[in-house]
Parts: C-alpha cells; sequence; structure tokens
C-alpha cells in the first residue's frame, strides 16, 4: 500500500509541467560571485535578479572583513545566541544598527525570515490582534500563523480599509500592525504617515519590515521610519542582510526592554544557531561602507530613475513602484516564464513572479537595480526586453509597436 505522504507527492506536477514546457525557470546555478554580471552554465549573463541593491557583495573590504573573522573566530558558534553562541562581534553590529535606525536596542537572528517568525509568534497573544497588509511578505504572515493571536489582513496599501478594520476591534486590545516597508514584488513605500495616524488614533503599535528598505531609502539608508523622520513613532524596525548589506541574518530594533522580552520568548532565537562570525564581519564592514559612501545609494536612485524612463518610453507598465524594485507585467502566466528564457538566452537575468505568488492577470518580470549597473547595461537590458516582449506580442507592448 503506498503511504499518504507518497500518494501527495505524488500528485504535486506543478514544477513537472513547467519543466516539460522547457520553461522552468528556479535554482538557476550561479557560477560566479554576485555582481552586476555573473556566468551561468559558462556564459556572461547581466544580473538584474539579484537584492544586493548596492552592489556590495563582491566587495574586497567586505571578503577581508569575512576573512579575518573567520581566522579569529572559526566557522561557527556551534550554538544559539541564547547559550554558548554569542560573541563580542555580536554585541558590536547590535549596538551599531540601533544607532542606524535610531533604536535604543537590536538583536541579532540568524536570518530575517526567522526574525519575523520569532517576533510575531511571541509578542503578541490569545486576545491579541495582528494585522497585516495582504502583500506583506511571506515570514510575516508566517510568522503570524504561528501567533495564537488574531490576525486581520487590510488591502494593500489601504488606508481607508484599515481604519474600518481598526475601528471593529476591541479599543482594549493589544494589537500590532506590521507592514513591508518597501513592498518586495510591487516595489511601492508603505504609506506610513497614514498609517502612523491611525495607529495613534486607535492605540495600535507598529513594526516596519525593512528587509528591501534598509540601504536604499532614509537617512543614510537606515529606512522606511528615517525616510519619513517617523523613527519615534514605529516601535519595532525589523531588517535583514541579505540584501544591501552584502551578507546572510537578521535583526529587530526597538526601545531596551521590548528587545530584552524577545531575547527571552523567541522561539527562532533561542532555538537556533547564531549568526557565523563571518557573516557577523560582513555586516558590520557593510554597514560601515554605506554610512560612509553615500554617494551609493544616489547612484542606486540614478540607475532607478534611467531604467524607469526607458522601460516607459518602450511602453512597459511598471504598476506603482517607488523603488529599485521595477515589476515589469506580463499578465500571463506562460509568456512571463517563455520571456525570462528568452532573456537569459540573450545575457539578461530577470526572475519570474506567476500565481499563486500574484493573480495570474498580474504576472510580471522583477526586475531590480544596484548601485554597481552602468548605464549601458541597463540600456542593453531594456532594450532587449523590449525586444523579447514585442515577439511575444506582450499587451503592454501593442500601442508603440502596433502588434
Amino acid at each position: 500500500m503506498q503511504k499518504k505522504l507518497h500518494q501527495r507527492i505524488a500528485q504535486f506536477k506543478d514544477a513537472d509541467l513547467i519543466r516539460s514546457q522547457g520553461v522552468y525557470p528556479y535554482f538557476r546555478i550561479v557560477e560566479s560571485a554576485q555582481d552586476t554580471e555573473v556566468i551561468l552554465n559558462g556564459k556572461k549573463v547581466l544580473m538584474f535578479g539579484s537584492n544586493s541593491y548596492l552592489g556590495l557583495t563582491n566587495h574586497p573590504r567586505i571578503k577581508e572583513a569575512a576573512q579575518k573573522a573567520i581566522s579569529k573566530y572559526g566557522t561557527g558558534c556551534a550554538g544559539s545566541r541564547f547559550l554558548n553562541g554569542t560573541l563580542d562581534i555580536h554585541i558590536e553590529l547590535e549596538e551599531k544598527l540601533a544607532r542606524y535606525v535610531n533604536k535604543e536596542a537590536a538583536v541579532l537572528f540568524s536570518t530575517g525570515f526567522q526574525v519575523n517568525l520569532g517576533v510575531l509568534s511571541s509578542i503578541t497573544g490569545r486576545t491579541d490582534y495582528l494585522i497585516l497588509d495582504e502583500y506583506d511578505h511571506a515570514s510575516l504572515i508566517d510568522g503570524s500563523r504561528l501567533s495564537f493571536s488574531r490576525t486581520i489582513k487590510y488591502a494593500h496599501n489601504n488606508m481607508e480599509d484599515l481604519e474600518q478594520k481598526l475601528y471593529n476591534l476591541p479599543a482594549d486590545a493589544m494589537k500590532l500592525i506590521a507592514v513591508d516597508g518597501i513592498f518586495s514584488m510591487e516595489g511601492d513605500i508603505v504609506r506610513l504617515p497614514e498609517i502612523v495616524e491611525l495607529a495613534d488614533k486607535y492605540g495600535v503599535n507598529i513594526m516596519v519590515d525593512d528587509a528591501h528598505s534598509l540601504g536604499v531609502i532614509g537617512d543614510l539608508g537606515a529606512g522606511t521610519a528615517s525616510h519619513f523622520g517617523l523613527e519615534h513613532k514605529v516601535d519595532l524596525i525589523m531588517g535583514t542582510f541579505s540584501k544591501s548589506l552584502a551578507s546572510l541574518g537578521g535583526f529587530i530594533a526597538g526601545d531596551a526592554a521590548t528587545v530584552d522580552y524577545l531575547k527571552h520568548k523567541a522561539r527562532s532565537l533561542i532555538f537556533s544557531a547564531s549568526m557565523p562570525p563571518s557573516a557577523v564581519a560582513s555586516v558590520i564592514a557593510a554597514l560601515e561602507i554605506i554610512q560612509s559612501e553615500p554617494e551609493r545609494i544616489e547612484q542606486l536612485w540614478a540607475n532607478t530613475r534611467y531604467a524607469m524612463q526607458l522601460l516607459h518610453e518602450e511602453g512597459f507598465d511598471t504598476g506603482v513602484t517607488e523603488s529599485p524594485i521595477i515589476p515589469v507585467y506580463i499578465r500571463d502566466n506562460y509568456k512571463t516564464f517563455y520571456i525570462t528564457k528568452m532573456l537569459q538566452e540573450n545575457g539578461i537575468f530577470v526572475n519570474p513572479v506567476v500565481s499563486p505568488a500574484v493573480p495570474s492577470d498580474s504576472s510580471l518580470i522583477r526586475f531590480s537595480l544596484m548601485a554597481t549597473h552602468t548605464f549601458s547595461q541597463i540600456e542593453e537590458a531594456v532594450e532587449k526586453l523590449s525586444k523579447a516582449a514585442v515577439s511575444l506580442e506582450i499587451p503592454t507592448m501593442k500601442q508603440k509597436y502596433q502588434i
């Protein structure tokens, strides 16, 4: 008799279907450092699918810092932060991060995903409420599922819907709004000033996930709250190190008492191995570079503006983005897969986003910029994207090319 697990696995056909069509785009093997140009299958490809917004993943100072940390501390900590896995450089980085985002304290987690799992599952209880934007990152959604509190979702960046949801909640209940700073697929920025007004009105706390905001917006890239001058109004600021900070891990920052509570209650911190020394040292070096070289952020935004100009000139629909994350809407799952394949064959790496991640009529290419991209690289990518879109008769291109 076939066991239930095998029966369930046998029913999973999604990946095989895409493979059979010759357009499977996942788990592509990169054979080089993450940079504006990478090697795939021995071929040079321009990278427009990276989250390394400041282009620091291959920076010599960061690599040197990682190597020195391994020489001093070894390759791992062999335990959790809670027990034997706290190094002096963990504390150093936490103090630097707290100052950077203008909070009293911070604590490191092994990944950004674990931050959201640990914080949301431990900070609210059975009589409390978590309020999420419907487009929040999967880690916030999964964190809410681990919480005993009730989760309420509101329509994306819709303040009228958010207020209606808050109005209907018990006045004396603890309520936490947890929201992305920059939304990872759409590229738009949270309407934080309006959320703050509603939070004050209804007695709600706020947590901002700055995974895609650090190094991108705010004073010296300090994130969304800094961008709006509202650090004092946001209770918790979360960030990851796998984007602008060129490493792996994450943190939560807030007042000292709340951070101390999370250090003793967040299960994904207590029961996970701590960040390895090389990763911690990499973040420290990246943070120093970001704060001492503001021209990197300026160049990132210059590249973003230029790419947006070219994409709009070619007739592409980029939605509501306000950031270096540019969604190029294809609005057809198969064409999204196929254009991804066409672009890779022509030397451009982009990421496809299809249902169920987004509705099938909202499938898109996630085109993301780095500070280290050159204008000529952007021009080449947009030109090849435009030619591929015309050949596939992408609807958004019809007006310009009269397909």
